[in-house]
């Protein structure tokens, strides 16, 4: 840690912020402690009382935690916005048994302090692609809500023309949606001609290479392995001695990204860019679903190539190496 900076960590909620700090400077484990409204007002507030160059660090909680990560910035702060399932791990290790707001907050800032010297902060983006990324995040929530009410009255007989109206609303709301996202990625020309040339490669459609455009465009990763690493899609080995573990995914990911990357693959499976590939890995022992998971990561493989190149996909040379 450097002598003069505080670390800060921050339990993010709807209506409310608790902040925990842990100054550089002293010995005790934890700092002050304190809760603020999750508003403009008190947090510019609150990040004029700070040092300069003071780091925050956030779990990422959809919406929630974009005001005060972009205020943060505003201020001169360093900000980091941190994986959920690396802090749940981390706290695990530290031997809590019990998981609470201010215990979060603790962690968070103990997590930042730590580690803050291999963090990547965060970096806001333009305005644009923070609306193409929240026009894509609420547009899985509303697909994701949707799916669920359509499960919950599969069985019910006295609804089924109500579920009728309801889906045909839902596919006016989606294509709504889908509108209003390729107009914004339209606005760009740059960030449309790479979209349009992710959709050469086989089962990427306008949906999926929206997503992947907002990625690609949105993070600067250092090399194909980071993005699948991002995507969640990364086997994490379980060995020891001898014995070799099965292998699970890492799913640190954005889900809708992985869910996408899933469809894609199970599109292309069916490709004739891409079947032979798929045949190929289920020869070799892998089931159906790791096959496609294998897919996947293909998939993204490509996509980084053609986002990379700026050139088309080339099905021949996905042939010649299955």
């Amino acid at each position: 840690m450097q002598d003069g900076i505080v670390f800060i960590g921050v339990d993010v909620g709807k209506a409310e912020l608790l902040v925990a700090t842990l100054p550089s400077d002293k010995q005790q484990p934890i700092g002050e402690m304190f809760r603020l409204p999750n508003t403009d007002g008190a947090i510019g507030k609150w990040l004029r009382t700070l040092p300069a160059g003071s780091s925050i660090a956030m779990e990422s909680t959809g919406r929630y935690h974009q005001r005060l990560a972009l205020l943060a910035i505003q201020a001169g702060m360093k900000v980091y916005v941190l994986n959920a399932r690396d802090v749940h791990f981390y706290a695990k290790a530290l031997g809590m048994r019990g998981k609470t707001d201010p215990s979060d907050a603790r962690v968070i800032a103990r997590y930042l302090a730590e580690h803050n010297a291999r963090l990547r902060p965060w970096e806001p983006g333009t305005p644009e692609q923070r609306r193409l990324i929240e026009m894509l995040r609420r547009r899985a929530s509303v697909e994701r809500h949707l799916s669920a009410i359509d499960d919950s009255l599969a069985d019910v007989a006295d609804l089924a023309r109500q579920k009728v109206c309801l889906a045909r609303y839902a596919g006016k709301l989606l294509a709504t949606i889908d509108a209003k996202i390729q107009a914004l990625i339209a606005s760009d020309a740059a960030l449309l001609e790479r979209q349009q040339l992710l959709q050469t490669i086989a089962g990427v459609g306008p949906q999926i290479s929206a997503v992947l455009a907002a990625v690609l465009s949105r993070n600067d990763f250092a090399n194909v392995g980071a993005l699948i690493a991002y995507s969640g899609l990364d086997p994490r080995p379980n060995d020891s001695g001898r014995k070799r573990g099965r292998r699970v995914l890492s799913k640190r990911g954005p889900a809708a990204l992985r869910k996408m990357i899933w469809l894609a693959a199970f599109s292309a499976s069916h490709s004739k860019a891409f079947k032979a590939v798929y045949q190929s890995v289920k020869s070799r022992g892998f089931s159906g679903t790791e096959a496609l998971v294998i897919l996947a990561r293909k998939i993204l493989r490509v996509a980084w190539a053609v986002w990379r190149t700026g050139t088309p996909f080339d099905a021949a040379r996905i042939q010649q190496a299955a």
